[in-house]
């Protein structure tokens, strides 16, 4: 029988804060990020996502519908911290900036992104598949707005180039760098996110760009 049940007063007398529905939500989000980043979505359950948010099942349930909704919204999260990360990189970047300078700074913000949670980044990728219905699409949109931003960043729009075969090979130049930047930073997450290698890694990075545009390379972004 618990103490209390006998009457033992508390030795802890604060009165509990109840917390708003948004601060509950936001409790349930950040519970909910530790645990699919630990057990991934197929291994995680609601019912220790609740335990650490010290809630219960049916709360999670009310709040999100289900795991599904749960882990759906902690990737829309995710992609929005991204992105969050990559505008507030380039805006510190400066007006005067290289789209070199600009391109880098956007490496070295995917890169604070990845190692602020490496573990939870890399498990879609390493599983391609164990995450639910819808985060594909989520993962797209997301995708879809990087290559936007990029390539009105680098000034790589297709109205800018000469001809429709131009206006291809730049298209499949982003979208291909994204690629070969997930694939690079998997490989630094396999290997403990090194802080020295993230130099290398840049480097890579803006010359695998480099590469793909070939001669339709933005002024500013070689040398």
């Amino acid at each position: 029988m618990s103490p209390y049940a006998r009457g033992v007063p508390r030795q802890d007398q604060r009165p509990r804060r109840r917390l708003s529905p948004d601060q509950r939500r936001d409790q349930l989000l950040a519970a909910a990020a530790d645990v699919f980043a630990q057990f991934g979505f197929r291994d995680a359950s609601v019912g220790v996502v609740a335990e650490r948010a010290r809630a219960s099942e049916a709360l999670v349930y009310r709040y999100f519908g289900s795991k599904d909704g749960l882990y759906l919204e902690v990737l829309r999260l995710t992609l929005d911290d991204l992105d969050a990360r990559v505008v507030s990189a380039v805006a510190a970047a400066g007006d005067g900036a290289t789209p070199r300078a600009c391109l880098e700074a956007t490496v070295l913000a995917y890169l604070e992104h990845v190692a602020t949670h490496p573990r939870a980044w890399a498990l879609p990728l390493h599983s391609p598949g164990a995450e639910p219905p819808g985060a594909g699409a989520l993962r797209r949109e997301a995708r879809a707005g990087y290559v936007a931003r990029l390539s009105e960043l680098l000034g790589v729009s297709g109205a800018a180039v000469p001809d429709a075969a131009a206006t291809a090979r730049q298209e499949f130049a982003l979208w291909g760098y994204f690629g070969f930047l997930d694939a690079a930073c998997l490989r630094w997450v396999d290997s403990g996110c090194p802080a020295t290698e993230r130099e290398q890694l840049v480097a890579a990075a803006v010359g695998a760009l480099q590469g793909g545009l070939g001669e339709g390379i933005p002024v500013g972004l070689g040398g």
